[in-house]
């Protein structure tokens, strides 16, 4: 074997750092006959490699090498397949009983779907729950276009030469499972938004293959045939202002785990509340903590209604209230436009963070409920002016009246 045949052990490595630096081709090369995992982690983690030849994002050249190199470890892959992505270094938001739910149906081999209303964190715990579980992730957001072609893949006329010609192309669960077996770890799909599409639609062809691993969803151009492995985790996320689950097909209650993401608990939310006012409102003109009593007020009549007798408006998740707080932070700092205003701001940042994702699913009824919530609040909060949400829903009440008007 002649010595540029040879496999590069560490000693060889550390001589060639310049030229493994400097061509991007011999990077790959060193890592694809690399002696042992010593060598990729002094290219991975004294050299960044990848990120010197690739950039923070992307799945070049240099970083397939390392997914795909037997002497790369489980963390190595995760790191390398996840630059850019700082999803990791957030907090778990969710309840501890909702994230061992996941995990559990994940371990037991069942797709997963978070569900709950909007504001609840679906796509961050989503995310995480891939990076727990597996060494990357793809994400795709669903639209009323897809069809079951986005799950497994199409076949797609190719205009780049002089003549048409058709290629295939993986839809997004085939390619995962491609990743999957090129980097010889699990891989995970995140599909958010599930029920943007038209489920049934989309996954016909994917409740089959759950239950019969064996069947073939799809074939390459290389005549590589697509099967459900177990390597792969699918995990999708869905707005319950979109659908409630009874109303969802039986058959994907019956194949997928379904993990509602909505159950917070007081401790839970105080201490999330308590985080973003204390974090973010330290310069700020806005007394942090009223905000805190406010937002959970808010959240409580929301939810729940002011007493135990009664009922809440609508379902609404807590993360909402970490825009307001960033929003506050930038408006009534020293410098902000809103610092001479700090009550006026609130108002301002309920209006644009927290009415209009209340609105965008509120029936005619819950919009007149609205109204009388924000106007009492406003009441209680007298050192805050919510009268720019207040008039937001005065204004969409109006439209819809009209719209209904219009319909009779």
């Amino acid at each position: 074997m002649s010595s540029s045949e040879q496999e590069y052990s560490l000693d060889r490595v550390q001589g060639l750092t310049d030229t493994i630096k400097d061509d991007a081709e011999f990077a790959q090369r060193v890592i694809e006959k690399a002696a042992g995992p010593e060598v990729l982690d002094y290219l991975v983690d004294d050299l960044s490699i990848d990120v010197h030849h690739e950039g923070e994002q992307g799945l070049g050249e240099v970083r397939q090498a390392i997914l795909g190199s037997d002497h790369a470890s489980f963390d190595l892959k995760k790191r390398v397949a996840t630059r850019g992505d700082y999803t990791t270094d957030l907090d778990v938001l969710v309840p501890e009983s909702v994230k061992k739910s996941a995990l559990g149906a994940l371990e037991a081999g069942k797709p997963v779907v978070l569900y709950g209303p909007t504001g609840t964190g679906k796509t961050t715990f989503a995310k995480q729950l891939a990076l727990e579980t597996c060494v990357g992730y793809t994400l795709d957001t669903a639209s009323p276009s897809w069809t079951s072609q986005d799950i497994v893949g199409r076949v797609a006329p190719d205009y780049s030469k002089d003549s048409v010609s058709y290629q295939k192309e993986l839809g997004c669960v085939s390619k995962a499972v491609v990743r999957a077996r090129e980097y010889g770890e699990k891989y995970a799909v995140i599909i958010d938004e599930l029920t943007r599409a038209d489920i049934s639609r989309i996954f016909g062809q994917l409740y089959t293959a759950i239950e019969n691993p064996h069947q073939t969803i799809f074939r390459t151009d290389d005549d590589e045939t697509i099967e459900l492995i177990p390597e792969v985790n699918i995990i999708c996320t869905m707005n319950m202002s979109d659908r409630t689950v009874n109303q969802l097909d039986n058959a994907i209650t019956r194949r997928f785990a379904m993990i509602k993401v909505s159950d917070y608990d007081n401790d839970g939310l105080d201490n999330l509340f308590s985080r973003w006012t204390t974090d973010h409102l330290a310069d700020s003109a806005v007394n942090g903590g009223t905000l805190k009593d406010l937002f959970q007020e808010d959240y409580r009549r929301l939810n729940t209604g002011k007493d135990a007798d009664e009922n809440g408006i609508m379902e609404f998740g807590p993360m909402h209230y970490r825009d307001v707080s960033v929003f506050l932070e930038s408006t009534t700092s020293p410098e902000g436009v809103y610092h001479d205003e700090a009550g006026r701001a609130v108002g301002e940042a309920f209006r644009t963070y927290i009415l209009p994702r209340l609105l965008n699913s509120a029936t005619y009824s819950q919009m007149d409920e609205l109204v009388n919530h924000y106007t009492k609040l406003d009441e209680i909060y007298e050192e805050f002016d919510l009268s720019p949400a207040i008039e937001l829903a005065e204004s969409e009440k109006r439209a819809q009246q009209q719209r209904m008007g219009m319909q009779n």
